[in-house]
């Protein structure tokens, strides 16, 4: 039920959905701008190449961000959300559900379409950082232990997490003074600084395992070689998604703090802004290089090795000129 509030005591808030939707702009843009530099690279190695589960959740990464990003812009306080649009977008929210069974249970409502996109983002992404890291290790059994019982419990929680932000939390259109905005009741600041704590164990292992295989691969080059390693790919895009990731972790844990609590509106509203850009990056931007990444190396292997059978072909058919002296 949407309510019409013009109590002057709310113009702080006003003021803070206003700065914050600056930030969550900025955070469209940037999430579109990389989506446009690295479509020619998508197109190349992830819808003409043959198709697999890892192309799937690309495609999902992917496209949830954008899906995400215009949800993002209706939630801006200049735009109200009608009930076409709430249709609309419940609707996405379902099919994604029905495609990747994710069971969160309740009503989805359009307030909280965001919050629904990106928890079922960030359980994608972590599918993706399991099977890349289980594949780098050439399918170990005893890697595939060790990432199952690290994998399990943050998974375990983000199912009772989803439940209760669908069940405890209740969400409403609020316009005041004009502008419109998403309310809350029953939101707990805990529930998410659990799930990031579980969720930066699970990155610090997968971190470490990518450490692990990074080593081994550096040990296994033993002569020269100018080609870059695919412990020199995994690092490179791991390291910085971790480094994302951790950033993000540190700022969610900042929201406890009483600090931000006593802050200005617009010092909170550019607190959040910053977590709301390091998290798009970190999901949306570095997400889907996890997997472009390792598909342009094995592209990359691939034609060096074709190029390499051609040079042997064309040295086997080069014509050999024999000449024969007279005076015999």
């Amino acid at each position: 039920m949407t309510q019409v509030l013009n109590d002057p005591s709310l113009w702080p808030t006003i003021e803070l959905n206003r700065v914050l939707s600056y930030f969550i702009v900025m955070a469209s843009i940037a999430m579109i701008y990389d989506w446009t530099l690295t479509f020619g690279q998508e197109l190349e190695l992830v819808w003409r190449q043959r198709w697999s589960l890892m192309t799937f959740l690309y495609l999902y990464v992917r496209y949830v961000g954008i899906l995400l990003s215009a949800t993002n812009i209706l939630t801006l306080p200049s735009i109200s959300l009608t009930d076409v649009v709430s249709t609309v977008l419940n609707i996405a929210i379902c099919w994604s559900e029905i495609v990747f069974d994710t069971m969160l249970g309740g009503e989805l409502l359009s307030c909280s379409t965001s919050v629904i996109l990106t928890w079922l983002k960030q359980n994608i992404m972590q599918v993706i950082v399991f099977a890349r890291l289980h594949a780098m290790h050439q399918h170990s059994r005893k890697i595939l232990i060790i990432l199952v019982v690290s994998f399990l419990p943050y998974v375990m929680w983000l199912v009772v997490y989803a439940v209760l932000q669908s069940t405890e939390i209740s969400w409403e259109e609020l316009i005041l003074s004009g502008t419109y905005s998403c309310g809350s009741e029953g939101y707990n600041p805990i529930l998410p600084a659990v799930s990031w704590t579980l969720g930066t164990v699970w990155e610090v292992i997968a971190l470490c395992l990518a450490v692990r295989i990074a080593i081994i691969d550096f040990r296994e080059l033993r002569r020269v070689s100018t080609r870059r390693s695919i412990g020199e790919v995994l690092m490179k895009t791991h390291v910085f998604y971790f480094t994302a990731y951790a950033a993000a972790s540190f700022i969610t844990f900042g929201v406890l703090s009483p600090t931000i609590a006593d802050a200005s509106p617009v010092g909170i509203a550019i607190y959040y802004g910053v977590l709301t850009v390091v998290e798009f990056v970190q999901k949306f931007v570095l997400g889907p290089r996890l997997i472009l990444s390792v598909r342009a190396y094995k592209a990359e292997l691939e034609a060096n090795s074709e190029a390499g059978t051609a040079m042997i072909a064309m040295a086997f058919h080069e014509p050999v000129h024999v000449t024969t002296g007279s005076g015999v």
